[in-house]
């Protein structure tokens, strides 16, 4: 008896001293975490620094010895872009086509998308899977058959063109994300105001659609995202008319070369629009990235 107690003991402080050991280890990680994050969004803010940086300098300065910042700001840059027609038109018409087929993409996702979400019909599993293989191929297989069609038409060099084209990958995408909002609402509240007395465009317009709005936004905000930075449909159906501004950008070259500053300020105003989207969404882009399912 008087033996155990010294073991028991022991076996107390070996558990105290273990603990302890656990409690410092956690204390010291909890202490450091915040590195992680801060070195993520240090390398990811470093590029948009750099871009924002170069935009204020003249092309002598960029290309000539490494600062961090600039010696002599100008906004030469920036003026080039709001005074030149062939800048500023490029934006217009990213814009123009870029709201298009975000309004055609919603208009037509909302009404498919609740046709799976409430209806079960023959091969309806397999419809919804294939809708989203549109957004899995790349741009440049359905380039040339955008081209030729709408060649034959008289579309070529259109905004509705390339607004109509962006809907291949953006209506399916649409149709997800608004699909996952539509299920968690419950169907007794189309039953119940169909008992009401409601038609169903009355229904869907002043019930449904409020019932979703936050999907709606994530929806237009994905629309808006995927249709602004595509490029090479963009490219291929425009000439001068609705040549969008990625467009634009890959064709500043001068005889004395790239216009390194002209092309960084047009980069950093490329970004704004997207940011303004993202900061009017921000609190639903967690559930339009898992498709309206949490």
């Amino acid at each position: 008896m008087t033996n155990s107690i010294p073991a028991a003991s022991q076996t107390s402080l070996d558990a105290n001293a273990a603990m302890a050991r656990r409690t410092r280890r956690s204390n010291a990680i909890a202490r450091y975490s915040f590195l992680v994050p801060l070195i993520y969004i240090v390398l990811l803010m470093l590029p948009i620094y750099w871009l924002i940086n170069m935009s204020f300098k003249t092309n002598a300065e960029i290309l000539g010895a490494f600062s961090l910042w600039p010696r002599d700001p100008t906004i030469a840059n920036y003026m080039v872009i709001f005074t030149d027609p062939s800048w500023y038109s490029g934006y217009i018409n990213s814009i123009i086509y870029v709201v298009m087929n975000m309004v055609i993409a919603v208009a037509v996702a909302l009404p498919a998308a609740y046709a799976f979400s409430r209806y079960r019909f023959l091969g309806d599993k397999h419809l919804f899977f294939w809708l989203l293989t549109n957004r899995m191929a790349p741009p440049a297989v359905f380039a040339l058959p955008f081209f030729q069609l709408y060649s034959a038409f008289g579309l070529i060099d259109t905004h509705i063109a390339v607004a109509i084209a962006h809907c291949l990958f953006n209506v399916p995408l649409a149709v997800w994300i608004l699909e996952g909002f539509m299920s968690g609402v419950p169907k007794e509240i189309d039953e119940t105001a169909y008992i009401d007395g409601y038609s169903f465009p009355k229904f869907f317009v002043k019930i449904f659609m409020p019932l979703i709005a936050s999907g709606i936004g994530v929806a237009a905000f994905f629309c808006f995202m995927f249709s602004w930075v595509e490029l090479l449909i963009a490219r291929t159906l425009t000439v001068t008319d609705a040549k969008p501004i990625a467009a634009t950008m890959t064709r500043t070259v001068s005889a004395s070369g790239l216009d390194w500053g002209v092309l960084a300020a047009a980069g950093v105003l490329t970004i704004i629009p997207g940011a303004l989207v993202i900061w009017f969404v921000r609190n639903y882009i967690a559930k339009g990235f898992a498709l309206g399912r949490v």
